[in-house]
């Protein structure tokens, strides 16, 4: 079964503050159990509302206050001094770091052709290597990308091919496969003659004889 979730605040009733105040060997517990489990040096101090004193110490409780005062001057003590430093320092990191994005904008421009005037006969040549470099790089990259491009278009085309290849055995099948009708084909004399004839044949008017010669008068 889920605990519904418990809103921590103050308790108005006095009976519930005393109970709930009563359950503060639980937190002793606690710990107690993460000095032994951790080896950990553990110090607990509760102040009743009434100003009554209740604490738990894994070892003495003067030598866990007095460890504690130690750490606290050191590090809020001697430690706000430095803070000065450490701006200092911050400072001197981001003007180097705006100075390297002034130079890379102005080298940008010049590889773009802008502000040149001012740039020496070597500078002059290092950007004409930059941007043969950036050339041959982006012709690669081009040949790379037609000769993908082209690749898929001939995986298509095959498709395409053995799909019309298909289509077309499927349709010589069907030719074959379609029954002969039978037909009666007149002669000159207007005499019918047997012989057979496809479907398509049906459609198309003719005075082709099928059949033996017959012997004209």
């Amino acid at each position: 079964m889920v605990r519904g979730k418990i809103e921590i605040k103050k308790i108005e009733n006095v009976t519930s503050i005393q109970v709930t105040f009563s359950k503060r060997s639980g937190l002793f517990k606690k710990a107690r159990e993460l000095s032994v489990l951790c080896d950990a040096q553990v110090a607990a101090i509760v102040f009743s509302q009434n100003g009554r004193l209740y604490e738990f110490s894994s070892s003495e409780m003067e030598k866990t206050i007095e460890r504690y005062g130690e750490f606290s001057n050191e590090y809020f003590v001697l430690g706000r001094p430095q803070v000065q430093p450490y701006l200092e320092e911050l400072k001197k990191e981001m003007d180097i770091m705006v100075k390297k994005i002034d130079l890379l904008e102005v080298q940008q421009r010049k590889l773009m052709g802008q502000g040149l005037g001012s740039c020496s006969v070597a500078e002059l040549q290092e950007i004409d290597i930059q941007i043969e470099k950036s050339l041959r790089i982006v012709r690669s990259r081009k040949a790379e990308f037609y000769a993908d491009q082209l690749g898929k278009l001939k995986e298509m085309e095959i498709k395409v091919l053995d799909e019309r290849r298909r289509l077309r055995e499927k349709e010589i099948r069907e030719r074959l496969l379609r029954p002969l009708l039978p037909v009666t084909l007149h002669t000159e004399k207007g005499e019918p003659e047997g012989g057979y004839r496809t479907k398509h044949s049906s459609e198309v008017e003719t005075d082709l004889f099928i059949g033996l010669p017959v012997a004209r008068p």
